[in-house]
C-alpha cells in the first residue's frame, strides 16, 4: 500500500482503526481452518457504512484489492486474504448496530457486523424468532451468513439465510451506496440483485446491513434421537415425520454411530443414551405453536409409529430442556472431536434428498477400496440434503501422510455428488479452498455466466480476488 492510501484509510476511519503492523494485523489472518498467509497491506475497521464507501473508493482509485470480512468462521478460505500482500482487509465487526425492529412487519433491519446470537437474541427480546441457528453463532457474524449463504439446523423449516432476507445494504466495488433495505415479500420491479450478493462471498460488493425476517416464537421446541439400521432406514423416517408432523418438524440430523463414538473419545461427560449400539441416529426436532402438550404429543406418536413399522430401532424423547440440550450436543460435538481425533478431509456437499443412502452407500465403497481402512464421519442436516463427508485416515495412520491424498479423496466424493446431481458447496461457499473443483465440476456455460457478473459489477476486479472465481 502507499503511504497515501495509508494516510486517506486513516483519515476516513480514524488512526486508531488501520492496522498496518503485523502483530495488530494478526487476529485478522485466520479464519476457523487457522492457517495463516502471508498479511496484507493492512486492515481497516470502518464505524458506518459511509466509511465503507469511502474506504472501497480509496481502494478503487488505486486498484487495492479489498477482502470484506465478519467473524471468520469460514472453513475454505473466503475471507481471509490472499498471498500478494496487496489487499486491504476490510472488517465490518463495528457495523453491528440493530438499527431497527418493525413488529407489525416481522422484519428486523440490522448492520453486517451483528453476530449472530446477538441478532437471535433481539429478536427474542421484541417476542418474536431469527431461526437461523449453526454452530459458530456466537462469534459469526450476518454479513459472513448472506455472504456465504449459511444454513444451520433449521433450514428444513425456515430456509437458508437467503430465504431469511427480504432486502441488503451493499457498497458497489465502486464505492457507491446502493439502499435495498425494503422489507418487502413481493417485489418484482426487475432483476433481483439482493440475491446476486447473497452468497457471492464478498467478490461483487460490501454487504453492510440487512432486512431479515422473523417469526413467531414457538410454544415449544421437543427433541428425539433415534437409532437406525442404515440411511435407507432414515430417509424413510424422515418421510414418515414429513407427512406426519408437516411444518412442525424444524430439524432432521443424520449422524452414524462412529460420529458418536469420536464424540464420547474426546468428551467422555457426553453419554451414548442407548443401551445398544446402532450403525445409524437421526436427531429429530419439533417445534409447535400450540403448546407443549401439542408438540409432545406429535413427537410421541410419529416416533411411536416409527418404532412398531420397524423403521426405527430405539429412541430417546427429550422431556425437558437440560435432556434436549444434552442430545444436541452430542451432534454439535463432532466436528469438535474430529479437530481432537486429529486432521480430516472435509466435504460440505448437497444432494438430492432421495439420493443420499445411495451416494453414501457408493461413495464408502470407492473411498474404501482407493484407500482401505479410512474412517468416514458422515453426518449432517439429512432433511435439506446436506452432509458434511469427511474422510479421516485409517487408525493409528499419520494424517498429516493421508492429507497428500486430498486431490485423489475429493475427486472421487466431487464425482460421485456429480454423478448424483449434487453440488459440492451446501453451505460453506467457495472461497479459495474450492475454487479449482468449482471450475472443474461447474460446465462452461454457467462459469461463463458468473464470470460476466463478476465483470459488469467488478470491472476492476477488486472485490475478494482469488475467491470463487
Amino acid at each position: 500500500m502507499t503511504d497515501a492510501l495509508l494516510a486517506q484509510c486513516r483519515a476516513i476511519v480514524g488512526d486508531a482503526h488501520v492496522f498496518g503492523e503485523q502483530a495488530d494485523m494478526a487476529p485478522f489472518l485466520t479464519d476457523w481452518r487457522g492457517r495463516p498467509p502471508p498479511p496484507p497491506r493492512a486492515v481497516a475497521l470502518p464505524a458506518n457504512t459511509e466509511e465503507v464507501a469511502a474506504v472501497v473508493r480509496a481502494c478503487a482509485a488505486s486498484r487495492t484489492p479489498v477482502v470484506p470480512q465478519g467473524g471468520r468462521t469460514g472453513l475454505v478460505l473466503g475471507s481471509v486474504p490472499d498471498a500478494s500482500g496487496s489487499a486491504i482487509v476490510l472488517s465490518l465487526r463495528r457495523l453491528n448496530r440493530v438499527r431497527a425492529v418493525d413488529a407489525a412487519n416481522r422484519t428486523m433491519t440490522v448492520e453486517a457486523g451483528c453476530i449472530l446470537y446477538d441478532v437471535q437474541q433481539a429478536a427474542s427480546n421484541a417476542g418474536m424468532l431469527f431461526p437461523l441457528s449453526l454452530a459458530a453463532e456466537g462469534s459469526c457474524t450476518i454479513g459472513g451468513n448472506l455472504a456465504t449463504n449459511a444454513g444451520g439446523t433449521a433450514v428444513l423449516r425456515y430456509g437458508n439465510t437467503r430465504e431469511l432476507c427480504l432486502g441488503l445494504e451493499v457498497v458497489t466495488a465502486q464505492g457507491e451506496i446502493w439502499n435495498g433495505l425494503r422489507g418487502l415479500r413481493k417485489d418484482n420491479t426487475g432483476y433481483d440483485l439482493r440475491d446476486l450478493f447473497i452468497g457471492a462471498e464478498g467478490t461483487l460488493g460490501v454487504i453492510t446491513a440487512a432486512v431479515l425476517k422473523l417469526y413467531p416464537q414457538p410454544k415449544a421446541a421437543l427433541s428425539a434421537l433415534v437409532a437406525l439400521e442404515s440411511p435407507r432406514h432414515a430417509l424413510t423416517l424422515l418421510g414418515l415425520l414429513q407427512d406426519q408432523c408437516g411444518a412442525a418438524l424444524t430439524g432432521f440430523e443424520l449422524m452414524s454411530d462412529f460420529c458418536l463414538q469420536l464424540v464420547e473419545t474426546h468428551f467422555p461427560k457426553l453419554r451414548h443414551p442407548f443401551a445398544a449400539r446402532y450403525p445409524q441416529y437421526a436427531l429429530v426436532e419439533l417445534s409447535s405453536n400450540e403448546s407443549e402438550d401439542h408438540a409432545a404429543a406429535l413427537l410421541e406418536s410419529s416416533v411411536g409409529a416409527a418404532l412398531d413399522s420397524g423403521v426405527a430401532r430405539d429412541a430417546v424423547l427429550a422431556t425437558s430442556g437440560a435432556q434436549t440440550l444434552g442430545l444436541w450436543q452430542l451432534r454439535e460435538h463432532i466436528p469438535l472431536a474430529q479437530a481432537a481425533a486429529g486432521k480430516n478431509i472435509k466435504h460440505d456437499i448437497s444432494l438430492p434428498v432421495s439420493s443420499i443412502p445411495d451416494f453414501i452407500a457408493r461413495t464408502d465403497a470407492a473411498l474404501l477400496q482407493a484407500f482401505p481402512g479410512c474412517q468416514l464421519v458422515t453426518f449432517g442436516h439429512l432433511g435439506d440434503g446436506n452432509l458434511h463427508y469427511n474422510v479421516a485416515p485409517p487408525g493409528g495412520s499419520g494424517h498429516d501422510a493421508f492429507l497428500q491424498h486430498q486431490d485423489v479423496v475429493n475427486r472421487i466424493v466431487h464425482d460421485s455428488v456429480a454423478s448424483f446431481g449434487g453440488s459440492i458447496s451446501a453451505e460453506h461457499g467457495i472461497g479459495a479452498l474450492k475454487r479449482e473443483e468449482l471450475a472443474r465440476t461447474k460446465s462452461p456455460v454457467e462459469l461463463d455466466m458468473m464470470r460476466a457478473v463478476k465483470a459488469a459489477l467488478d470491472p476492476l476486479g477488486i472485490m475478494n480476488p482469488g475467491k470463487i472465481l
